[in-house]
Formats: structure tokens, sequence, C-alpha cells
């Protein structure tokens, strides 16, 4: 059996998700976003790689931040869900409910990306000033917190300050962000480079879940952080990736950005898929083999 015949209680850009009472399941698709648009063509197995990477990252940092991942065995999930385990298995996650923060916690190690046209504009990221003669690529003399608004389907996240995050959540709520962003960013920075990859920047969602602050969503994947191979870096050019950059470029270079996103060509869906596939391998260890159809 394919997709579940069921229609989501929550449906983003690429998770579906299903209210079980008193957990969630959330089910990653194929579709893929870029530039807060919802393209029209899906990327195989991408979905079951960010479940597994997420996974990964979960169980690595579980002591170093709490996180929302009850089970990825789709013999834990509830019972209407089993017929589904074909679909299911690799790209679902049983999670906690948690009470989400509105902050998208991004954290740059490098200048890249907005955070370069913002610095070229008056030498600052989010408000952050920042050494001069930095380039395309720099890494920074340490990783910065910058978060953002998190947007509705269909618009676009928001660069805010620091104190701007501060009247959204709350001053000690802020400081936790910052802090367990910063600290979760460090550990895998250093684990990353181990295999060769540099971790650019990255997002982290986080929610509440009996007043303790709970990673949620997905963790460092290539959707939601820039992998660098270590090998060939060089300071002052784009730099290749194994994430959805590759889109973002081709995008860049076929579109406007206005109305309705273009398919994307076939070798440009493969090259992704074989990115992601990539960053898998690279990051885990282990060879990317799917567990689902």
């Amino acid at each position: 059996m394919s997709e579940i015949q069921k229609r989501p209680d929550s449906h983003g850009k690429v998770r579906d998700i299903y209210d079980c009472g008193d957990s969630l399941l959330m089910v990653a698709s194929d579709r893929i976003s870029a530039y807060d648009f919802l393209l029209p063509d899906e990327i195989p197995h991408k979905g079951e790689i960010l479940t597994r990477i997420s996974a990964f990252w979960f169980e690595r940092f579980a002591d170093l931040t709490p996180n929302h991942m009850i089970s990825v065995d789709v013999a834990d999930f509830p019972a209407e869900y089993q017929q589904y385990a074909d679909y299911l298995a690799g790209r679902s996650m049983l999670v906690k409910k948690a009470q989400t923060l509105p902050i998208e916690c991004i954290v740059r190690g490098y200048l890249t990306g907005s955070g370069k046209k913002t610095y070229d504009a008056d030498g600052t990221v989010c408000g952050i000033k920042l050494p001069e003669g930095l380039t395309e690529a720099s890494k920074l003399p340490e990783p910065i917190f910058t978060p953002s608004t998190k947007a509705e389907l269909g618009d676009h996240d928001e660069n805010i300050s620091f104190e701007r995050c501060t009247q959204i959540v709350g001053d000690e709520m802020a400081a936790k962000l910052r802090d367990a962003s910063l600290a979760i960013y460090k550990a895998a920075a250093e684990y990353a480079a181990t295999r060769g990859i540099i971790i650019a920047d990255t997002k982290f969602e986080f929610g509440v879940i009996d007043g303790e602050l709970v990673l949620i969503d997905e963790c460092l994947t290539p959707d939601s952080s820039r992998f660098w191979p270590a090998e060939g870096y060089a300071e002052g050019q784009v730099q290749p990736s194994y994430d959805k950059q590759y889109v973002r470029d081709w995008l860049r270079a076929n579109w406007n950005m206005q109305g309705e996103p273009p398919r994307i060509p076939a070798d440009v869906i493969e090259g992704t898929s074989k990115r992601y596939q990539e960053a898998f391998q690279i990051i885990t260890g282990t060879e990317f083999e799917p567990k689902g159809v």
C-alpha cells in the first residue's frame, strides 16, 4: 500500500503530521522547497534520508539536549498505520507532542547565503557586527545565533535580531534557545569534521514539553543545513555542497522568483538525490539503502 489514505492533521512544505492522541506521527515526503517556495517535483528518497539523518542526530545528542523522538520503527506506531508500513518505513517518526516555539533557530559558522548579503551591505548579520574583510565562505571567529521568524506555508521567514527574539519568546527562553542551538551546532560540527564535512550553517526548531525545552522537527539534515566537503574548501568562493543548494543554484539561474516555480529537470533531480544520499552515507558512516517504497 502506498501513501496514507487519510488527510494529515497538519500539512507542511515537506512533512505531513498525523495526530495520534498523546503523540504525533511525522511523515517526511519527497517534496522539496527552496527560497520558501514548494517546488513542483519530488526528490527520490529525500523524505527517508531526512528522517534517518534526524534520528541519527537525535540519538547522538540525546544527552546534550532532549528531543521529541519516540520511535522510527513502524512496529511501534499506532495500529491504524500498520497497513502503510511499506510507505512509512524509513520516512516516518513517532514523536511526543510539544508546544512549538515560533522561532527558527539558525546557527552560522561560515559566511554565506543571506548572511553574506547583509554583511556586504553593512557589516552585520542579524544585527551582529562581524570583523571587516570577510568574504564568501569565510569561517566566522565564533559561530553566531541568528534567529528568524517561522513563516506559514507560502510566506517567507524573516531574519530577526536576538533582541527581537527576546520580545517574541521572552528573555529567559531566548537565552535557552541560543545556548542550546550553539551547543548542538558546535558538537555536530566537531563530529562532522571527523567525517570530512563542514557544517556551514543549520536551522533548529524547539518546543516545550512539561516545561522542558526539547529539540523537535528535523535535525542537521540536507534540508536544514549547508554541508560542504572539507576537501577542497577554499575561502572566497561558493562551495560545492551535499544539500539542496544544487536546486537553489539552478532556480536562481533559471527563474526570476515570480509566479509559480518551474519544473526541475531530470538531471537536477537525480543530482540532488545523489547529494542527499552522499550526505547520509558520510554523516552516518553507513551506505544508504532504502527501507520503504
